[in-house]
């Protein structure tokens, strides 16, 4: 903001000044009385803001794979009657996709599929910092990666062309399964533990783990994460996802329905203040 120096001798000048910034107050008090902060929209930019700058967010990505990396080593060692695999989520796991929502958000915009369908065909995303060196030590030592993913299947040809020009191992239709009907992962999961011993699971969001997280009110989350605390930094490996997610889903009763303003005026409900 400009600093404005005015001489004394204009107080004529100081009292018009004084009247346009009380008017235009006025006006932006009214403005902040009609539009309630959009958390919806504006809160995801913020979160990318984070995710991309943030120093803290690559520390911890790599203190993930870094314990990642410490899990792959002391279970491989063990005998399984099967071949061994790993499971990775693929959106804020081991592509990020901030600048989707930085686009929708600037633009006072949420999430819809067209949008976000337009974005992944781009095949623009870039790399979860420490995912690719970790899945290329795991293929090193003859671990196949799957990927479950809720993209949808129209977009296996964007996804695996965006996962090859990284050098992500496995990244063939093979070796990804997407979102068909069910955006639940357990049926998926399953179809891979029928052939692989299955190491470690890797994702951003509760589902990504088991589907006793899915469509769960938050306070039920929150109490099963307590009870099952000791799954995660061994088999459940976590990556940080704030930009959206089922916990996003849970605070909004998995209403995605209603307009954001009401979103964010729930949202807001949520937030503990003094």
């Amino acid at each position: 903001m400009k600093r404005i120096n005015i001489c004394y001798s204009a107080v004529a000048g100081i009292c018009l000044l004084a009247m346009t910034a009380c008017g235009n107050m006025k006006q932006s008090a009214a403005v902040r009385a009609t539009n309630a902060p959009q958390l919806t929209t504006y809160g995801p930019v913020w979160a990318a803001l984070w995710q991309q700058k943030a120093a803290e967010y690559k520390a911890l990505c790599f203190q993930a794979y870094n314990l990642a990396t410490e899990r792959l080593n002391e279970f491989r060692t063990r005998s399984y009657d099967k071949p061994l695999a790993i499971v990775t989520d693929i959106d804020e796991t081991v592509l990020d996709n901030s600048p989707y929502s930085v686009h929708r958000g600037l633009r006072g915009l949420g999430y819809d599929d067209p949008s976000w369908m337009e974005w992944t065909a781009k095949e623009d995303c870039d790399t979860v910092p420490g995912a690719l060196s970790f899945l290329k030590y795991a293929a090193s030592k003859s671990i196949t990666v799957f990927y479950i993913s809720n993209r949808l299947e129209a977009e296996m040809n964007a996804t695996v062309a965006n996962l090859k020009k990284w050098g992500f191992p496995n990244s063939d239709a093979g070796h990804i399964l997407l979102k068909s009907s069910s955006s639940g992962k357990d049926q998926r999961r399953a179809v891979v533990g029928e052939r692989y011993a299955v190491l470690l699971l890797l994702g951003d969001n509760l589902g990504d783990f088991s589907g006793i997280y899915d469509h769960q009110p938050d306070e039920k989350r929150a109490s099963l994460v307590n009870a099952n605390a000791a799954d995660f930094g061994r088999r459940f490996i976590v990556l940080p996802g704030v930009l959206y997610g089922e916990w996003l889903g849970a605070l909004l009763n998995y209403n995605y329905e209603q307009s954001q303003e009401e979103q964010s005026r729930m949202l807001l409900r949520k937030l503990k203040k003094y």
